[in-house]
C-alpha cells in the first residue's frame, strides 16, 4: 500500500530483540494462524472481551473484523494502534497503542497478547518497553495507563517490571461473573529515569500528525 495515504504502516520500533510492525492485510493470515494456536490457557480468561472463546472460524473472522474496524474508526481524536510483534523474522504476538483526546490529554493506554509458545521468555516485557518508548520518545506523550484483571498475574509482572504505580481498582463483569480489576498509570518523569537507549522508532515523522501529537 502507499504510504503516502496510510503512513502508519511505515512506523517501526526496533529493539534489540524485537520489531514492532502496525499490522498489514499482509501479516492476517500470520496472525490468524497464531490466533488459533492459542493466546491463554484453557479455563482463563485475560480480557474483557471474550474474543477468543469464538469458535474457528468465527475466531479468525473476528480477528480480521478487528484490525479493519480500527483503521477504519480511526481519528487523530481516537485512535487505537495494533502493533506486530516479530522474533527472528516470526509474528510472536500483538500489541496495541491507544488514546481519546491525545493533544489535550497526552495519555496512552497498552493492551497486548502472545501466542502460547512464545509465553514466559519475556517477550511480554521487552513489547511493553517498546509501546512505551513509542508513547513517550516518539509521541510526547506524559502519561501511560493499564490495567489487567487481578488473576492475571503475567500481565501484572509485565506492568509493574516497567515502572507504573499502583492507580486503584475496581470490578468489571467477566463472562457474567464480578472480577477484579487492578488499575496502574506511568508518569513521563518515571519512565524517563528509566529509559533506555537501545530502542530505535523509525517512520514515525511522516504519521505524526495522525495522532494528534
Amino acid at each position: 500500500m502507499e504510504l503516502a495515504w496510510w503512513p502508519l504502516f511505515g512506523v517501526r520500533i526496533v529493539t534489540p530483540r524485537l520489531v514492532l510492525q502496525p499490522i498489514a492485510d499482509d501479516h492476517l493470515d500470520q496472525l490468524c494462524a497464531l490466533v488459533a494456536g492459542g493466546v491463554h490457557p484453557p479455563g482463563e480468561m485475560p480480557f474483557y472481551e471474550p474474543w477468543t472463546d469464538l469458535a474457528p472460524p468465527a475466531l479468525q473472522r473476528g480477528s480480521l473484523q478487528y484490525h479493519w474496524r480500527v483503521r477504519a474508526d480511526w481519528r487523530a481524536t481516537a485512535w487505537r494502534l495494533p502493533f506486530g510483534i516479530w522474533e527472528d523474522g516470526q509474528l510472536v504476538g500483538q500489541q496495541d497503542v491507544a488514546a481519546t483526546d491525545f493533544a489535550v490529554r497526552r495519555t496512552v493506554e497498552t493492551g497486548s497478547w502472545l501466542g502460547l509458545p512464545h509465553q514466559g521468555r519475556g517477550i511480554g516485557k521487552e513489547m511493553r518497553a517498546a509501546a512505551l518508548h513509542f508513547a513517550f520518545a516518539g509521541l510526547g506523550a506524559e502519561r501511560a495507563e493499564t490495567d489487567a484483571f487481578t488473576d492475571n498475574p503475567a500481565s501484572l509482572a509485565v506492568t509493574r517490571s516497567q515502572g507504573y504505580e499502583p492507580n486503584g481498582g475496581g470490578v468489571r463483569s467477566r463472562k457474567g461473573t464480578p472480577a477484579e480489576v487492578a488499575h496502574f498509570t506511568l508518569a513521563r518523569s518515571v519512565w524517563h529515569a528509566r529509559r533506555r537507549d537501545d530502542i530505535t522508532i523509525e517512520g514515525l515523522d511522516e504519521a505524526l500528525s495522525r495522532f494528534g501529537a
